[in-house]
């Protein structure tokens, strides 16, 4: 019998993985996939439209061509299918926006990773004293662009939420920690009988308006002003928190979660999403990967699996939870009072 030898190969690909990351993250950067959106182009024309030096540009693209990225026929490189829908930032269904969060912001802090293992403290911009969020929602271009961004991430998981909870029980839902409003229009769309809207920070309602407005659905949905730490949430037969939970300490989160079951009805349904751990801790790769960017993004935040959060949710009184996955990494945790 012979015993295969290991290799390397896996190691090495996983150890220089950024290599591909930062070639995909510097092409939504200089809006290649958007630019190939108008049509099929060679290496020399999109160095001219992208002001880019023509050392590396063949290397650049038809690395992007490797990893999936990319079409190449000929001479001539094209956007895939998922990069024309998803990359293109003319397209409603653009996503590119939690990305250049990513390469703007996340990338660099990643570099101090070992510095965060060895401390527990941010390496964002709280190093310098800075507070990005309480910046953030006093410029609201930059805030415009972050809640959009937060658009990208929620899609998939609100037309899943949309698709499998029993919406026919419920007439109102009210998204916590809204941002532009994704969900709840997403929600409202897939079932005409609805109402509701969102709760965020004031400074957060002009986007959210704008966002429902564009959608047709101002009559259904309205913005409820608000800190959640601070204020009573508004109440309504099914409250959602997703990408909110992760960003707390456990004390936290559970003020967050007896919030919402003092707001809802008997009866009334807590929809919690994240890219919840899977309970063994061993395959969603991206919820752990996930926490480990609450470690450098936040003071006491982590990820969770669904048994955390059923046992969170059955202390603090709901009756029943059940978890159920939703679109990649994201699953939902359902609490019912």
């Amino acid at each position: 019998m012979t015993t295969e030898q290991p290799t390397p190969d896996a190691i090495m690909q996983l150890g220089l993985a950024f290599w591909g990351s930062k070639a995909l993250l510097s092409a939504v950067e200089l809006e290649l996939f958007t630019t190939l959106a108008r049509g099929s182009q060679t290496g020399e024309s999109l160095t001219g439209k992208l002001g880019l030096h023509p050392r590396g540009i063949s290397d650049w693209l038809d690395a992007l061509v490797s990893l999936g990225m990319l079409r190449r026929t000929g001479e001539e490189y094209a956007n895939t299918p998922a990069t024309d829908l998803f990359l293109d930032r003319a397209k409603s269904s653009y996503l590119g926006g939690m990305l250049e969060m990513a390469n703007a912001r996340l990338y660099p802090f990643w570099g101090s990773l070992t510095e965060a293992l060895r401390t527990g403290t941010p390496q964002n911009e709280a190093k310098t004293g800075e507070d990005f969020f309480a910046a953030l929602y006093k410029d609201q271009a930059r805030l415009r662009q972050f809640l959009h961004a937060m658009t990208g991430l929620s899609m998939g998981a609100a037309a899943a939420i949309g698709e499998t909870f029993p919406w026919d029980r419920y007439q109102s839902v009210i998204d916590i920690g809204a941002s532009e409003g994704c969900v709840p229009v997403q929600l409202a769309q897939s079932h005409p009988h609805l109402t509701g809207g969102g709760f965020d920070l004031p400074a957060a309602g002009p986007a959210f308006n704008d966002y429902v407005a564009a959608h047709g659905l101002g009559d259904r949905l309205r913005f409820y002003p608000g800190d959640f730490f601070a204020d009573p949430l508004p109440s309504a037969d099914v409250l959602i928190m997703g990408h909110i939970l992760h960003d707390w300490s456990l004390e936290e989160k559970l003020t967050l979660l007896s919030s919402a079951y003092r707001a809802l009805p008997d009866g009334g349904a807590l929809i919690v999403y994240d890219a919840i751990i899977d309970d063994q801790r061993r395959a969603n790769t991206f919820g752990l990967l996930m926490s480990l960017n609450m470690l450098i993004e936040t003071h006491a935040g982590f990820d969770y699996t669904a048994a955390d959060c059923r046992r969170w949710l059955a202390d603090i009184g709901f009756r029943d939870s059940y978890a159920q996955p939703l679109a990649g990494p994201d699953s939902m945790v359902v609490g019912i009072k």
